[in-house]
């Protein structure tokens, strides 16, 4: 049994609520620096377990006194802990909180608290060791001493590259060997599974043999942070500080391009880094996704333009290029991420039907051209104008990583979402109303005529109901579309504005940690992928059409993984050197514009030790300058600076003033418990 802290060891044990202002006797976790991931989440689970035992809200854990607990945690993993993967497990175990079916309530408390204990206590170290907790990957226990080259996790052999950047490789129960992605459907079901045995003991499993650690091994504490949809967590200055950090490439995973390179991360050195590896920097990968879009938009409006019916334009060739690497592309991206992830965001099922309206239009031009037959033509480009529909709206998902667009686009999605559940409403009394009109006017107007009416009408065209109400049915007629026109311009238009409204008023004070979140994904999904070489679109069809079928029939050995980085160099070295060109000129005109991450080095004078970068770093042997970052020492600004989180809102503050209230109501209810307990038994 792991030794526990006592924090007040004079005080008798008792049980007394979370949200009480004079517990001070509970455990506080001992965790020794190399205790493994495991232990971790056991030790820390046990103290949530003890500290958290009534539902709480957010605001409550975060400002009043339910917080206490959570404060002390912090001061103590603060001052005591040095093990490099409390935050991890305490990431972890918010998931595994949010996952628990029984006593939602409770375990939602939970699941909040270690979020919050997680973000604060990051905002207790300096900028540079916080780098270091979050892209602290977990080890694999059995290879902990051997580090990974590109040679024994690259997956550039599948073409596949893992949602959140790796692989688990263990043991089915037949005995077979498994390897499969993180970010598949099957990766999320196998963590899930293992949430609910991190926090056993050894004395309650079952099975010896199965280690539910493996299943997050090489994970950091961004990447559960994301599969766990801890939001607050990744929108925190601090954490976002780090993510910007790897978007610009300041921080960096892979600092060569070489067949025994290492992945860890790095602070970037320009002088000792490989220019190619400034490839799979997030802000480059976007940057070329852009200029791909805008060569496929011009490409289009070209072939729609030119419209040559005769024969294929140099044009059309060129887009059907495009649409095959673009569909290259989409499927790695499916097989890396899962069905289930993929479909998740909206773009990619735009991205899906752009790709299946190319195709359908190359098919049709192709028997166009050979029957040379003009209805087929004619079709082929009339699908293809279909293209925009989705095509144009795409470009949304380029300004989703501004921090405008991208906290208006959650707002404007969700209000789609509200409006088509509302539509289901008007669809259904509109068709009541089109059954009574065909009937009642059926020797004045037939269907498709008194549909067109309605249609009109709903759509504000009133003056047209009252002109054909007495030809409809002079008793029946006046009554009924008055009843109509009422409904629809008054009663239902109204209806929706409001509800439209009160959908943007929801989610626009959620939709900045939408936007980070999604923001944080897409860095770390194109930052931190073990695939070594990573081909741009269309560049992707060449390493295709060379190494697919040499696949079958070459041994899968560093010559052909050689062979390959070397294609990406000769088809890639334009994008690098306009990639150095813009770095140079970036450097010397905007010296500072790179960003810093202060903070002390670690000293072996120094009685705590936490993991730092320069203990993984490479050959390349930079650092980020040693600028100091001092702690505050005085306990208010430690809480403000912990707490980093904008003003609230005029109705989160109504909501703040109303937990307050309840809280104080629940204190004083507990203190009566208390004092009742207190009192010695009556003869």
């Amino acid at each position: 049994m792991p030794i526990r802290v006592k924090a007040k060891a004079q005080q008798p044990a008792r049980e007394f609520s979370p949200i009480s202002a004079r517990r001070l006797d509970f455990d506080l976790p001992d965790i020794l620096p190399d205790d493994d991931f495991r232990t971790v989440v056991r030790k820390l689970s046990w103290y949530i377990k003890d500290v958290i035992e009534l539902p709480s809200t957010f605001e409550q854990l975060r400002t009043t006194a339910a917080g206490n607990c959570l404060r002390i945690l912090v001061d103590h993993l603060a001052t005591e802990c040095s093990n490099p993967a409390v935050v991890n497990a305490l990431l972890a175990l918010k998931w595994h909180y949010d996952a628990e079916t029984n006593n939602q309530g409770l375990s939602e408390a939970r699941s909040n608290a270690c979020e919050i204990v997680a973000w604060r206590f990051l905002s207790r170290l300096s900028e540079r060791e916080a780098v270091d907790y979050c892209l602290y990957e977990i080890p694999d226990p059995d290879c902990a001493d051997h580090p990974q080259t590109a040679q024994e996790v690259d997956e550039e052999f599948g073409e596949s590259s893992p949602l959140l950047a790796h692989s688990f490789t263990g043991t089915s129960t037949d005995g077979r060997g498994l390897n499969v992605p993180t970010g598949s459907t099957r990766k999320k079901l196998q963590l899930l599974s293992s949430l609910s045995r991190l926090t056993y003991s050894t004395d309650e499993m079952v099975d010896e043999d199965s280690d539910p650690t493996m299943a997050f091994t090489s994970l950091n504490a961004l990447e559960i942070a994301a599969v766990a949809n801890a939001k607050r967590f990744l929108s925190q200055h601090v954490v976002q500080k780090i993510v910007t950090g790897i978007w610009n490439g300041d921080i960096i995973f892979w600092d060569s391009l070489s067949v025994h390179s290492v992945k860890k991360p790095r602070y970037y050195n320009p002088a000792n880094s490989d220019p190619f590896s400034r490839l799979r920097v997030p802000k480059y990968l976007k940057s070329w996704e852009v200029c791909f879009f805008f060569i496929f938009l011009c490409l289009y409006y070209t072939v729609l333009i030119v419209r040559e019916e005769s024969h294929l334009t140099t044009a059309e060739i060129a887009l059907f290029v495009w649409i095959a690497a673009f569909l290259y592309d989409e499927l790695s991206e499916w097989i890396d991420a899962g069905s289930i992830f993929y479909t998740t965001d909206i773009w990619n099922l735009f991205d899906m039907i752009m790709i299946l309206i190319g195709l359908t239009f190359a098919v049709l031009r192709i028997i166009g051209i050979v029957e040379n037959d003009k209805f087929y033509n004619d079709l082929a480009f009339d699908v293809l104008s279909l293209e925009a529909l989705f095509m144009i709206p795409r470009i949304c998902s380029i300004l989703s990583l501004s921090p405008y667009w991208g906290t208006l686009i959650p707002c404007l999605k969700e209000m789609g979402k509200d409006f088509i559940k509302f539509m289901v409403l008007v669809v259904i009394i509109y068709f009541g109303f089109l059954t009574t009109f065909s009937l009642v006017g059926r020797k004045t107007f037939d269907f498709l005529h008194m549909m067109g009416i309605l249609t009109k009408i709903f759509f504000g065209s009133s003056y047209v109901g009252f002109e054909v109400m007495h030809q409809i049915d002079p008793v029946f007629g006046p009554p009924l579309m008055i009843i109509f026109v009422t409904l629809t311009s008054i009663l239902l238009t109204g209806s929706m504005t409001g509800m439209l409204s009160n959908s943007f008023s929801r989610v626009i004070t959620r939709a900045k940690e939408e936007y980070l979140y999604v923001y944080s994904v897409y860095v770390l999904e194109a930052s931190t992928s073990n695939r070594l070489t990573h081909f741009y679109p269309p560049f992707n069809l060449i390493a295709f059409v060379v190494f697919r079928p040499w696949r079958l029939i070459l041994p899968k050995d560093e010559r052909f993984r050689a062979g390959r980085i070397l294609l990406l160099k000769v088809t890639h070295a334009p994008i690098v050197a306009v990639i150095e060109l813009y770095e140079l000129v970036r450097r010397k005109f905007y010296a500072d514009g790179a960003v810093g991450f202060k903070g002390p080095k670690m000293t072996s004078g120094e009685s705590r030790r936490r993991p730092t970068l320069g203990n993984i770093r490479p050959s390349s042997g930079y650092a980020a300058p040693a600028l100091t970052s001092p702690l505050p020492s005085n306990g208010d600004r430690n809480r403000r600076r912990e707490d980093d989180v904008e003003a609230p809102s005029a109705i989160e503050v109504q909501i703040s003033e109303l937990n307050s209230k309840i809280d104080q109501l629940t204190t004083v209810v507990l203190a009566l418990q208390e004092n009742k307990a207190a009192r010695p038994p009556s003869d």
